[in-house]
């Protein structure tokens, strides 16, 4: 099934949650690599629950490989190494003293030596234009600053994807511009999950429509967008 672009390839993935909840019905996509994908759908539609399955934090019955590599119980280290996920709330990724702990706790984990560590962590803090945060204190930034320290925490890991759950979430106007146009120099696989349909628009040339725990639509944003009708029809609005 794996081809040498696809990035993460989902087949026929459905998920019951232990409430008898069924959240994913028979998922089938595709994103091939350096894709920007987004992932778009009403509260409830599956979107969280389909992206836990891109580093193992959910397993269930279908097929899932991220570059090329099946998520199995053996497998999931080498695939958390390759997705970065991003959460909606950055205080449920930043939980060290200081910003440098935070970016450095995924390279520590790899068991990478310390020059290594630190060489990543400037890395990852370069990209996010937050060089100068090293040792500051994570929950004494703004949300945007910790939007980025998070990016950053999965960024020193060097993944091949990035999934970001409701990126945008809580930004003001410039911190917004500011996320928009770090994602621009971002070369990763990247499939986020929004109600933003703004942004959307502004940096995601396909979007993925779920509803209900399945995909309704899959195509280019502009036409998606487009569609009234459709975007009516799942609990969307025209932005």
């Amino acid at each position: 099934m794996a081809t040498a672009l696809s990035a993460i390839e989902i087949e026929h993935l459905s998920y019951l949650y232990p409430d008898g909840h069924q959240a994913l019905h028979d998922v089938t996509l595709r994103i091939a690599s350096g894709e920007k994908v987004a992932l778009v759908g009403p509260n409830g539609a599956g979107k969280t629950t389909l992206m836990l399955h891109l580093n193992g934090i959910l397993m269930s019955k279908g097929e899932v490989l991220v570059c090329g590599q099946p998520i199995t119980e053996k497998a999931v280290g080498r695939v958390r190494a390759q997705v970065g996920l991003v959460f909606q709330s950055p205080d449920d990724q930043l939980f060290s003293p200081t910003v440098f702990e935070d970016v450095a706790f995924g390279p520590i984990y790899q068991g990478l030596p310390e020059p290594e560590v630190r060489r990543r962590v400037d890395e990852a803090l370069g990209a996010v234009q937050m060089a100068g945060y090293a040792r500051r204190v994570s929950h004494h930034l703004s949300v945007g600053e910790k939007k980025r320290i998070a990016i950053a925490t999965v960024l020193s890991m060097r993944p091949d994807v990035l999934v970001l759950d409701e990126p945008s979430a809580g930004l003001d106007p410039r911190a917004r511009r500011g996320l928009i146009n770090l994602l621009r120099t971002l070369p990763q696989t990247i499939l986020a999950s929004t109600h933003d349909l703004r942004l959307v628009q502004e940096f995601f040339p396909r979007m993925v429509v779920m509803d209900q725990g399945r995909v309704v639509a899959d195509g280019p944003t502009e036409r998606l967008l487009g569609d009234v009708a459709l975007l009516e029809a799942h609990g969307l609005e025209k932005p």
